[in-house]
This record gives structure tokens, sequence and C-alpha cells, in this order.
């Protein structure tokens, strides 16, 4: 199992970047996929949250509305479309993989529950 994370770099705030996951070894069907990130300093913090195989999608609070999770099973990679980026969303960004329930209490977003890591880009917004 492999995840490899693309497309961070440099953003002014308010502009757009899209993060690629692609995954080897597996289907996007077999694991749910998770997004975090971790800024200098802070713990790693979960951002999405996807189950290809019941549908389930969720988000973490900081980011509602303005990221959005999405996949291309015929390429087998997950997206992270993300929108409006504030300066507080300087981190890198990494996706992960496992066999975990997208239910309460923590819809997926806790990272300890993963199993695979790809290795991370790392995403800077400001001005």
């Amino acid at each position: 199992v492999q995840l490899q994370a693309s497309g961070g770099g440099l953003v002014q705030p308010g502009g757009s970047l899209r993060l690629s996951c692609a995954a080897s070894g597996f289907t996007l069907d077999d694991y749910s996929i998770g997004w975090f990130r971790q800024a200098p300093g802070k713990e790693r913090e979960g951002v999405s949250s996807i189950s290809f195989g019941d549908g389930g999608i969720y988000y973490g609070d900081s980011v509602k509305g303005r990221f959005t999770v999405s996949g291309d099973n015929a390429k087998n990679t997950v997206y992270l479309q993300m929108n409006s980026l504030k300066p507080e969303d300087t981190a890198v960004y990494y996706c992960a993989a496992g066999s975990v329930f997208l239910g309460p209490p923590d819809y997926g977003l806790w990272p300890n529950e993963y199993d695979y890591w790809g290795q991370g880009t790392l995403v800077t917004v400001s001005s």
C-alpha cells in the first residue's frame, strides 16, 4: 500500500489549491481515506475523511464550506479542493488510508486510526 500526496505550494490568501493523493496497492473501495494537516508546533489535525464504499464524507470544523474532497476510481486518486485559503491553513498536508469507520464520535478525523500514510505536501498561504 502506497500513498503519494502532491499539489502543495505557495498561494495568496483567498486563493485555491487542489491536492491529489494517488493510491497504489489497493482500490479506493477498500479503505477509508483521510486528509490531515500539521502546522509547525501543532498536533496533526483531521481535515476530511471519505469512504467510497458507503459514500460518507466528513470535514473538520475549520475547513467546512471551503474544502471539498472527491475521488476518481479510474485513477485511484483522491482530491482535496481547497478554496478561500487562509494563512492559518498553512501546514504540511497528508493523506492516509485505513479500515476506519466514518461515524461518531470522530467521523474518521482522528489520525491514530489510519494505518498507511503518504509523505505530505506543503501548503503555504501567504501574501
